[in-house]
C-alpha cells in the first residue's frame, strides 16, 4: 500500500506541475499562488539537496525533478505576474517582493530543518504549507473572478495529490497531526474544485458581481 500511495502522489504532483506551467503560458498569467510557490520550490530544492548528500534515493530525484518544474512556474510568475498588481507598483518593486517572498520561504524552510531533523521537518513543513496552498487556491479564483490561469486538473490532482500521503502518514502510519492538517487541505481542496466547476457552468463568473454605484440627494445637488 505505501509503494502504491507513494506513486499515486507523485503521479498527481506531477500533474500539477505540468498542467500548471501549461495553464500559466496559455493564460499568460502564473497558475499557483505566489506563497505556496516560494515554499514548494524551497521544500523541494531543500531536501532534493539533502536527500542527495546524505541518502541517495528515488524520492530525492522526484524532488528534484519536481524543483526544476517549479521553476517554469517561477517564470510565469515573474514574466507575467506584475499585470496581476496595481498599477503604481513598478517592475522593479514587484521583483523585489518576488525576490523577498522567495527567501523568506527558504528561510521557513531552513528553521524547520534546524528545529525538528530532516525527517520530520519535510512532512511538518510539507502538509503545513499544503495547508495553506489549498486557501490560497480558493483565495485566487475568486480574486481572478474566473478561471484565468486555472483547471479542474490542477484542483483534483493536487487534493489526490495530498490525499495519498495524508492516508500513509496521517492513517497507516498514526500521524494525528499529519491526519488532522490533511483533512483541512481535502475540504479546502475540495472547495476550490467545487468553485473551478461552477466558473465553468458560469463562465462570466462574478462579472456582474459589482457593488452599485449610488449617489445621495445631497451630494447630487
Amino acid at each position: 500500500m505505501a509503494p502504491f500511495l507513494t506513486l499515486l502522489s507523485g503521479i498527481a504532483w506531477t500533474i500539477v506541475y505540468v498542467e500548471s506551467i501549461r495553464v500559466g503560458l496559455r493564460d499568460k498569467t502564473y497558475a499557483m499562488p505566489i506563497a505556496a510557490l516560494a515554499l514548494n520550490v524551497a521544500w523541494e530544492s531543500t531536501y532534493a539537496v539533502h536527500d542527495l548528500m546524505t541518502s541517495v534515493s528515488m524520492q530525492a530525484f522526484v524532488n528534484l525533478i519536481w524543483a526544476l518544474a517549479d521553476l517554469a512556474i517561477v517564470f510565469t510568475f515573474f514574466k507575467f505576474g506584475r499585470r496581476e498588481l496595481p498599477g503604481f507598483v513598478t517592475r522593479r518593486m514587484f521583483a523585489a517582493w518576488g525576490l523577498l517572498v522567495f527567501g523568506a520561504a527558504y528561510a521557513v524552510q531552513w528553521l524547520f530543518f534546524a528545529k525538528f531533523g530532516a525527517h520530520e521537518a519535510a512532512r511538518y513543513s510539507a502538509f503545513l504549507q499544503n495547508a495553506l496552498m489549498s486557501g490560497l487556491f480558493v483565495q485566487m479564483i475568486l480574486a481572478r473572478r474566473g478561471l484565468r490561469g486555472q483547471t479542474l486538473t490542477i484542483a483534483l490532482a493536487k487534493w489526490i495529490g495530498t490525499l495519498a500521503p495524508t492516508i500513509l502518514i496521517g492513517v497507516i502510519q498514526g500521524s494525528r497531526f499529519i491526519l488532522g492538517l490533511g483533512i483541512l487541505c481535502s475540504v479546502f481542496d475540495l472547495v476550490y474544485s467545487g468553485l473551478v466547476v461552477w466558473f465553468q457552468k458560469h463562465p462570466d463568473g462574478l462579472a456582474s458581481d459589482q457593488m452599485p454605484v449610488t449617489v445621495s440627494a445631497s451630494a447630487a445637488n
